[in-house]
């Protein structure tokens, strides 16, 4: 296959406007998300009759360190493929790649020099053991093809979704069988594990583009270093807002406690999860290829996104905030009912969470990294704060207290982002921040007595 056939795919389709592109892009990643979003729900309501809520929260604990080590690591090789103007040229590509394998492998060693102390901090000897060898499927995750972000640049989203549920798919039916023979958190790790090689495989064979190849040219590496090494300290940060909560519970309640606090997030967190997937690889291309600052059309076209997007996002946490209790007790068996007052009051979260997520994009489209970082290190400094101040003085309650008042102190500090970059739609927080004020305070007001009992050790 000769190189121009290899990267041919990547190119954006001929006589396709942008905003064919980014409609057609933010239909597959909604149908990505949604059919993904029910697998889990699946295998999530099958794995929790055959496991206990204390496998649950030993994998938690886990996967938010994996997710960390992989955060603290994190370059930004996708974000820099979607903006730079290199971002089709191969000898670029397989520098990304080259690097994303030498991470893999140093996540990995990092994880084995880690294992231990944590086991004896969170007083979960098993830990010890789970830690180092979940971590192996970060090893495998280094050698995913640069062909996915290329795709991603270009809102070339059909066969990428179809082969990440197909992937997403055959993890779960891995894990499942996993789960009846072994019985153990065990299951969930080789679940992952072995979920990961299939991606591996999966892309190898079914995604077209340019093939890499081991390449370490300078010019690229200087390049991805100079963009990523404000992406590394912001995904520190990120670590903090996206994973303190379960780094503090592992202290504040037990490992049973822990995995039933991860059901209620992992339902609640349906909207910001749907948002990240959407505007992770929708909003990057259209402020590239539209900044807002340069044309009032500009503007309008992310105005009417960033529109839809939040009211998707609102109407979706505020279903979630009301059906709370009677959907856990409809899913999960008696051992999760306190699940369900969990939901309700981490989805009333999300209604505040979800409103400035259209702005966060602009940054990175921009390439403008360091301003990014400041945005997430200062975000990061007030949610951890106010979080851990809450876990440590009241428990869960004051862990979620804290959570809501960060989206209000954070808030200022994503504006000043948007501004920077001609994005800011005043009106636009303001009508969404008052319909997310009294759709929250009326599910919490329905669910007041599950919310209190959730609360209660």
């Amino acid at each position: 296959m000769s190189q121009s056939a290899e990267t041919e795919p990547s190119a954006a389709a001929p006589g396709k406007s942008l905003a064919s592109r980014a409609l057609g892009s933010g239909a597959w990643s909604m149908a990505n998300f949604g059919l993904g979003q029910i697998m889990r729900l699946g295998s999530n309501l099958i794995l929790t009759r055959i496991l206990s809520p204390d496998d649950f929260g030993l994998m938690a604990l886990v996967t938010s360190f994996l997710i960390g080590l992989s955060m603290f690591s994190d370059m930004g090789f996708g974000p820099s493929i979607m903006q730079s103007k290199r971002g089709d040229d191969p000898d670029f590509l397989d520098t990304i790649w080259t690097l994303k394998i030498v991470r893999g492998f140093l996540i990995f060693l990092a994880a084995m020099v880690m294992a231990w102390p944590l086991a004896v901090f969170y007083d979960a000897p098993l830990f010890g053991w789970v830690f180092p060898v979940a971590a192996t499927s970060m090893i495998v995750g280094g050698f995913l093809p640069t062909r996915i972000d290329s795709a991603v640049r270009h809102l070339q989203l059909g066969r990428l979704t179809l082969i990440e549920l197909c992937n997403q798919f055959i993890g779960i039916l891995l894990t499942v069988v996993a789960a009846l023979i072994l019985q153990s958190v065990w299951a969930l790790v080789w679940g992952n594990v072995l979920g990961a090689l299939v991606q591996i495989l999966m892309f190898r064979l079914f995604l077209p583009g340019h093939r890499n190849r081991f390449r370490m040219e300078p010019e690229a590496r200087a390049e991805v270093m100079k963009f990523g090494k404000w992406i590394f300290f912001s995904t520190i940060c990120g670590f903090l807002l996206f994973q303190g909560d379960r780094i503090i519970l592992g202290r504040v309640l037990t490992l049973h406690q822990l995995g039933i606090y991860n059901i209620g997030l992992f339902l609640a967190t349906v909207p910001t999860m749907l948002g990240g997937a959407i505007t992770g690889r929708l909003l990057i291309p259209i402020y590239r290829e539209h900044p807002p600052a340069e044309s009032p059309e500009n503007a309008r076209i992310l105005a009417r996104t960033r529109a839809g997007l939040t009211t998707l996002l609102l109407v979706l946490a505020a279903v979630l905030a009301w059906a709370g209790p009677p959907l856990v007790d409809l899913l999960y068996d008696p051992r999760y009912a306190a699940a369900g007052g969990i939901l309700v009051a981490i989805a009333c979260i999300q209604m505040l969470q979800v409103i400035p997520l259209s702005y966060e994009q602009a940054a990175l489209a921009a390439g403008d990294s360091r301003g990014y970082f400041v945005m997430q290190s200062s975000r990061a400094v007030i949610y951890f704060a106010l979080v851990a101040g809450g876990a440590v003085l009241y428990g869960l309650p004051g862990l979620l207290i804290g959570q809501a008042l960060s989206q209000v102190f954070c808030y200022p500090v994503t504006v000043w982002l948007a501004r920077r970059h001609g994005c800011w739609d005043p009106r636009h927080d303001l009508i969404a921040g008052a319909v997310a004020v009294i759709a929250a305070a009326t599910a919490l007001s329905g669910h007041r007595d599950a919310v209190l009992a959730a609360m209660i050790p």
